[in-house]
């Protein structure tokens, strides 16, 4: 089986892409590589791994042919970064991966899966399943609920779209990000001795471990297709449902730091608790990895040099240094160009 990745050398794509060379899979990584082709050097060398740099706006549509999954990771990641400029966060978040789902479909791909975030739920009471009512506050939201609409008008009996709306992801990657809310925690104790925290620390929100994210890409494509054709899965954990408060004193005990926190920025307008309980009901999905070990195997990363802060482990402020050298999201055109 061959399975096509876009933006699979992202923080998700980049240990993603390695699981799925692991289940033997054929793997083609379809990603721009603003942050540099390294994160996936541990498999550069496998024989079942393609490279192609380019962008999902304008590849060319034989890329997709003879692949049986897409995986469409490819987006402007997280909040903050989609406000960075909103008509690009739609172009690519929503115009992009709606055009990778009807390519896909053309081309005789056989299951496409579509990468969302809960996110979408923004600012609601009680705990929200697939069915509840949802409250996009931000084009990152907005861009990923008009692609979920997109992708699931394609779905038929031949072509399975399977759309998984992620909890806040945190945890190691190659590509490491640290503006997320745990990672950001400890990063925030490793450097300074108190973790930052985003006013007022009650708002709710659900994570998930890398890792399980891409147990969970792994458990779809071995599932039925009877089971996930045209449907919608939160993908985290009843139990990993955080305030933010009691989150980050979690966090500190993890790494046996002692608590101390400094606020920042304004009151969070989003708050959202999740029910997971439709993927592990409907195909047996569960996590496996806790906010504590997450927090541990980034402060051992840290304490050991094997990871460091940047200018690339903060997206927006990455993102903000390419427009200002001119290398802005649109104004290099790279042709597609097998690596």
């Amino acid at each position: 089986m061959q399975v096509l990745v876009t933006g699979g050398g992202g923080y998700i794509g980049s240990i993603l892409v390695p699981r799925l060379l692991q289940e033997g899979y054929k793997v083609k990584v379809l990603d721009r590589f603003f942050f540099g082709k390294e994160t996936l050097s541990s498999v550069s060398k496998n024989p079942n791994l393609t490279l192609i740099q380019g962008d999902t706006r304008w590849f060319e549509p034989k890329i997709l042919r003879n692949v049986d999954v897409v995986m469409d990771l490819a987006a402007l990641s997280n909040d903050p970064a989609g406000d960075l400029d909103p008509q690009k966060t739609l172009d690519i978040n929503y115009k992009g991966r709606a055009r990778v789902a009807k390519l896909s479909k053309e081309e005789g791909v056989k299951r496409y899966i579509l990468a969302s975030s809960c996110s979408i739920y923004g600012f609601r009471e009680g705990q929200l399943d697939e069915k509840s009512p949802i409250n996009p506050l931000t084009t990152y939201a907005k861009a990923n609920r008009l692609a979920e609409i997109a992708a699931k008008k394609l779905a038929s009996d031949k072509f399975t779209v399977t759309m998984l709306r992620f909890a806040t992801v945190f945890g190691y990657s190659p590509r490491m990000r640290f503006d997320l809310a745990v990672n950001g925690m400890v990063l925030g104790f490793f450097k300074n001795r108190q973790i930052p925290i985003m006013r007022d620390g009650t708002q709710w929100r659900p994570f998930i471990h890398v890792k399980d994210v891409a147990e969970a890409y792994i458990k779809v494509i071995q599932s039925p297709k009877e089971k996930i054709n045209g449907e919608l899965f939160n993908v985290g954990s009843n139990n990993q449902n955080y305030q933010i408060l009691p989150l980050a004193k979690e966090v500190a005990h993890a790494i046996r730091i002692p608590f101390k926190k400094k606020w920042y920025g304004d009151p969070d307008t989003r708050s959202y608790k999740i029910s997971f309980n439709k993927i592990k009901d409907t195909i047996g999905y569960k996590t496996k990895y806790t906010v504590e070990d997450g927090a541990k195997e980034i402060y051992e990363h840290l304490k050991k040099g094997t990871l460091t802060d940047s200018l690339k482990t903060r997206t927006v402020e990455w993102y903000k240094h390419l427009l200002e050298s001119k290398k802005t999201i649109d104004s290099i055109v790279i042709k597609n160009t097998v690596l």
